[in-house]
């Protein structure tokens, strides 16, 4: 079955146009774009994500427990007035504070605080992992939509040479229907690679506090897999760190809580006055102590109540412990896989595209059928494409081993 010359051109210019249409959409909107590095999207993350928020509001509740376990009551000052005499009574009364109590308290907020700025440390680690695999995704799917333009190209100069080929009668319109067909196909696939990209542009601009509605960004830097680490500093993890600052937290809470069995006491210093008989003349001075007696209540709710929530976070530091290092290696793992799958890509690509090049060449000169050409352009299309993937795949990988290795300052520790 024949079709016209004329449908023929059209179909083509129809799925060439529909490889960068989504492209097209957006290009109204191309001089409202600003160029973005990767550095420039981590530091708006960093300034303006939710995380980072809320990270900072825990370090600074944190501070604020310090300091409100580090203060001192303030005294009260009573005035009364009675028909005894002396009838004009002034008392101050000084809360008083025992070391051992006022130890046990400012230590449970001191690990409190180290705590918070542990994991503040680690989630703005983890906001920069999150921003660093945002832009390198949105490169990767620029990359790949590149690709798919690129061989949507090279597959309407095939289907050119296939109906050039039947016109001079040295081709059939079989070979002409499979090149259309195969135009077709790659054009949706490109499409739908220009959408994923316009898909992770925008992701990374809602990462950044940007309007994702429409394209306001064109990435400036170029995907690479670069950053790999080759080796781990040994230390103690960011949250095995924060668990066992809130064990040593609780810890400092149970004794305060064991030590709170006789509490602070409070003394009360002031002058009586004013006797109308004459018996008493001049300033009385008095002074006094309270002591709390534990007589009705001895403390027993809350040292049980403290003693659980030490359980807890000493279960909360073994189970740290366990799936840090679980993570860790697992991401390590990984790493090597994808490093492994980045170099034998690497060697692909090379010999995927002479291929392609070779089979048309061979296809042109008669030496080589349609579907030879059309299967070696699919393996360069597959082989760059997973190269793409790989890189991304290999610096993502390697985002994760700096995130969960991530240990403490050694003067920390």
């Amino acid at each position: 079955m024949n079709f016209p010359t004329m449908e023929m051109d059209s179909m083509r210019l129809g799925t060439i146009a529909a490889a960068g249409a989504l492209l097209i959409a957006t290009a109204g909107t191309a001089r409202a774009q600003r160029a973005v590095t990767r550095a420039d999207v981590v530091a708006v993350a960093l300034a303006r994500g939710p995380r980072i928020v809320f990270a900072r509001a825990d370090s600074t509740a944190a501070h604020a427990g310090l300091s409100i376990a580090s203060q001192f009551e303030n005294p009260i000052f009573g005035l009364s007035y009675s028909k005894s005499v002396p009838q004009q009574h002034f008392a101050l009364d000084v809360p008083l504070d025992y070391p051992w109590l006022r130890k046990a308290r400012v230590g449970a907020a001191a690990s409190g605080l180290g705590a918070a700025r542990y994991r503040f440390d680690f989630e703005r680690a983890a906001v920069t992992f999150e921003a660093d695999t945002a832009y390198t995704n949105a490169l990767a799917a620029a990359k790949r939509a590149e690709f798919s333009r690129g061989t949507a190209r090279y597959a309407d100069s095939v289907l050119t040479l296939a109906r050039l080929r039947r016109d001079a009668g040295d081709g059939s319109e079989l070979d002409l229907q499979l090149a259309s067909v195969s135009l077709g196909q790659i054009a949706n696939a490109a499409a739908r690679d220009s959408l994923d990209a316009i898909t992770a542009v925008l992701a990374v601009q809602a990462l950044m506090g940007l309007p994702s509605d429409a394209l306001s960004l064109v990435l400036a830097d170029t995907l690479e897999a670069g950053g790999i680490p080759t080796d781990v500093i040994a230390g103690t993890q960011l949250l095995v760190a924060a668990a066992e600052e809130e064990l040593k937290q609780a810890d400092q809470a149970l004794t305060l809580e064991k030590r709170l069995l006789f509490a602070a006491p409070s003394l009360t210093v002031g002058w009586e006055q004013r006797d109308p008989t004459g018996a008493e003349s001049g300033t009385l001075p008095t002074v006094g102590i309270a002591l709390p007696l534990p007589l009705f209540n001895q403390n027993r709710g809350t040292i049980l109540l403290a003693q659980s929530q030490r359980d807890r976070a000493e279960a909360a530091l073994a189970l740290a412990r366990l799936e840090g290092a679980q993570q860790a290696a697992r991401a390590r793992r990984a790493l090597a896989l994808a490093r492994d799958r980045l170099a034998r890509s690497e060697r692909l690509v090379a010999a995927a595209n002479l291929v392609a090049q070779l089979s048309l060449i061979a296809y042109r000169e008669g030496a080589s059928a349609l579907p030879n050409v059309l299967e070696a352009q699919r393996i360069a299309r597959e082989a760059l494409s997973q190269y793409v993937d790989d890189v991304a795949a290999a610096r993502n990988a390697a985002g994760i081993v700096r995130l969960l290795t991530l240990t403490v300052h050694r003067n920390d520790q």
